[in-house]
């Protein structure tokens, strides 16, 4: 198989990976309602943290396993299965055997497990392809963009049918997935032991600032998964296909626009796009949930997507700017692991304090924090600028 067909392949497994993540979340109070939740907004939050705390933790024994092994695609195959197995248990267990909700949620962590290693194992065989890293990357941020913003409206088609039905079209997706992929070749490096995803943080410290911005931008994600898709269901009054349709506003221009804001981050360098752009972004953010009217907040909603594509090709090319050739590899998996805390801490944090203090006080918090950030590291960003960064671009 050729690099371009390699290169195809592995972005439809990230973008598989994304849109069985993403189908569930149009109608999340729902779902977890049927499965026995006696609340929405705690179940919900807790059904969502179980998925990511299992990414952050599953993340690195899948790649240094496959790292061990000297192989990909066994570890993919068997993270797709496995993933599609713990979708249909979520889906058949729980009603079945009338199951607690903690038992849901271990059934949930399963799941997640095993997805993880479909998911980063594609994207770090899509580093494997080399000497093509811009377009190896480009691949995945459209994969993972137009998971995105095709799960979101579908989802909510898919919830008008009965509240497990997202589950069962999640659970074939990945059956696809299993059985398609082994036929992709494996350019997997001969048997090695892993490095430390943040070793390269250790020799290289300004790698801190594109995890900062990934922690929050990612942050941010997390937090319009759970308060965002509530908010609209409870506020607004929104049925889960609407809600859906709602947060592909978002999707939709975050996931279009990343290749030519990509271009443009190269011609200005990176603290433009990812400085000024994170301060528009947590404004944006603010107004979705300050706004009385809820076309104002789905205009928010589209503009919050604008500057979310301006900010992440920039953010993940000064990853690859600032590490060192050999190790870039290492880096972006310390950027990735970096980004799956910060959804974990939106959906959890999100959820406690709209939970506390209601929608509005955890928009202006969530916001507050992305306006926060890039006004204190605003001096960090010129003077790299001055250095790496604005050589390469």
């Amino acid at each position: 198989m050729s690099r371009t067909r390699s290169r195809v392949a592995l972005a439809g497994v990230v973008y598989a990976t994304l849109l069985a993540q993403v189908l569930l979340y149009p109608g999340i109070d729902a779902l977890v309602g049927a499965l026995g939740a006696e609340t929405d907004l705690d179940a919900s939050m807790w059904f969502l943290a179980a998925e990511f705390a299992a990414f952050v933790v599953f993340a690195v024994p899948w790649g240094m396993a496959s790292d061990a092994a000297g192989r990909r695609i066994p570890f993919v195959a068997a993270g797709a299965l496995l993933g599609a197995v713990g979708y249909l248990l979520l889906a058949t267990l729980p009603v079945s055997f009338d199951l607690p909700f903690a038992a849901v949620l271990a059934l949930r962590a399963f799941q997640g497990a095993a997805t993880v290693g479909a998911f980063s194992l594609a994207m770090t065989m899509l580093m494997d392809l080399e000497g093509t890293h811009g377009r190896n990357m480009g691949a995945t941020g459209i994969a993972i963009g137009l998971g995105t913003a095709t799960g979101a409206p579908l989802g909510g088609v898919l919830y008008g049918f009965g509240p497990f039905v997202p589950l069962y079209a999640a659970s074939g997706v990945f059956l696809l997935v299993a059985l398609c992929v082994p036929f992709v070749v494996d350019r997997a490096p001969s048997a090695t032991d892993r490095e430390s995803p943040f070793a390269g943080l250790r020799r290289t410290p300004r790698l801190a600032l594109p995890y900062a911005f990934g922690f929050v931008d990612r942050l941010t994600a997390g937090f319009f998964s759970l308060v965002g898709t509530l908010y609209f269901r409870t506020v607004f009054g929104l049925s889960p296909a609407a809600t859906g349709a709602t947060l592909a506003l978002f999707f939709a221009p975050f996931a279009l626009l990343q290749y030519p804001f990509g271009v443009v981050s190269d011609r200005i360098g990176r603290t433009v796009p990812i400085v000024a752009g994170s301060a528009l972004y947590g404004g944006a953010v603010i107004l979705v949930g300050v706004v009385p009217s809820l076309r104002a907040a789905q205009a928010g909603m589209v503009l919050v997507g604008v500057l979310g594509a301006l900010m992440v090709p920039a953010t993940l090319a000064l990853v690859t700017d600032l590490a060192d050739p050999t190790e870039r590899g290492v880096a972006m998996a310390g950027f990735n692991i970096a980004g799956s805390v910060g959804f974990l801490v939106g959906i959890v944090a999100g959820g406690l304090v709209a939970d506390a203090y209601g929608y509005r006080t955890a928009f202006l918090a969530v916001g507050g924090l992305e306006l926060a950030l890039a006004a204190a590291t605003l001096p960090a960003f010129l003077r790299v600028e001055r250095g790496p960064t604005a050589e390469s671009g």
